[in-house]
């Protein structure tokens, strides 16, 4: 299910940028104050990883960049029995204090971001 789901977005992805399509979403917060929200930006980053521009992936958005193989890994670990075969790992990987460290990196994210 989740496969299929990646594989429909990226084909998506793929062929229509962001930018040029009004089939995307734009960012709520940043029209209303202007700011860029952590997320802003992460649609053209997608489409610029999987044309393997990675230069303008991580002018569009670095935290979404960076994030990607963790979330696919939380997402394997998710799927898998490999949070069983590999507790430690997965409660430091995927625990309350992995939760507030990331939390702490979107908002300095966010902040850096906006100066």
């Amino acid at each position: 299910m989740y496969f299929t789901l990646l594989l429909l977005a990226g084909l998506i992805y793929y062929f229509y940028h962001p930018e040029h399509y009004q089939l995307f979403p734009k960012c709520l917060f940043k029209n209303i104050t202007g700011l860029s929200c952590p997320g802003c930006g992460a649609q053209r980053a997608t489409h610029e990883l999987l044309h393997l521009n990675f230069k303008s992936a991580l002018a569009y958005n670095a935290l979404w960049v960076v994030s990607i193989p963790y979330l696919m890994v939380g997402l394997l670990f998710h799927q898998t029995k490999l949070k069983e075969e590999f507790p430690k790992i997965s409660k430091s990987m995927f625990g309350t204090k992995a939760l507030v460290v990331g939390l702490i990196v979107v908002i300095a994210f966010f902040i850096l971001r906006n100066l």
